[in-house]
């Protein structure tokens, strides 16, 4: 298999995060990374659209020759081809709860952060847009207090004591937010010792640049 991505996007970084923590638990996939330069435009190119129409990264490229062009169903699909120390266990309450974190720090807050990036310092050349950017900071919010008020509880990481997938998640898009030199935590010392405590993982080194 092989993964098409670019370092710095939050989509791609969740998934090489994910591959790092299943690669730390043992479990070896054999997946081969590609980078596509997006800076340069070679997610527009033919080579590329004739993996994902929508030029957009990550893609896995299965052994078949199909592909996958969403990053939590790539996600997923790891899941599900190596059960064997899978992210996402336990009960169907378990399973369905660490979903519904990911789900809540994906959707209400890894999209206005990466919205936010784009608004302030986009690596894609955007305009700024001030206006945008605070819409976006007043957004996640809410989401980030809700994350502050899990940790409350004493856990080490967003659902518990071992890794998730909702950390992958979370720490993808910080990274982007370091890159453009933006700090979005606040007030809110149990999410910034959670950021070190995640940062310092030997998989988040592997993969982290910024």
């Amino acid at each position: 298999m092989k993964l098409y991505m670019v370092p710095l996007a939050p989509n791609p970084t969740k998934v090489m995060l994910y591959i790092a923590e299943r690669a730390a638990l043992g479990v070896e996939m054999g997946i081969e990374q590609v980078v596509v330069n997006t800076v340069k435009g070679r997610h527009k190119e033919p080579a590329h659209l004739a993996r994902n129409p929508f030029g957009t990264v990550p893609v896995l490229e299965l052994d078949d020759g199909s592909f996958i062009v969403e990053s939590l169903v790539i996600v997923q699909y790891l899941e599900d081809r190596f059960p064997h120390g899978a992210l996402i266990s336990g009960t169907a309450e378990e399973r369905a709860r660490a979903r519904d974190i990911e789900r809540v720090v994906d959707l209400r807050i890894g999209v206005p952060m990466g919205a936010y990036g784009h608004a302030t310092k986009s690596p894609l050349g955007r305009p700024p847009d001030p206006e945008k950017a605070a819409q976006c900071v007043a957004a996640m919010q809410a989401p980030l207090d809700y994350l502050e008020g899990l940790l409350a509880d004493g856990r080490a990481l967003l659902t518990g004591t071992q890794v998730s997938i909702a950390d992958c998640t979370l720490q993808s898009f910080l990274q982007f937010m370091r890159f453009v030199d933006a700090d979005l935590f606040g007030e809110r010392p149990l999410l910034r010792a959670w950021d070190q405590r995640y940062r310092a993982r030997p998989a988040a080194q592997s993969v982290l640049r910024w």
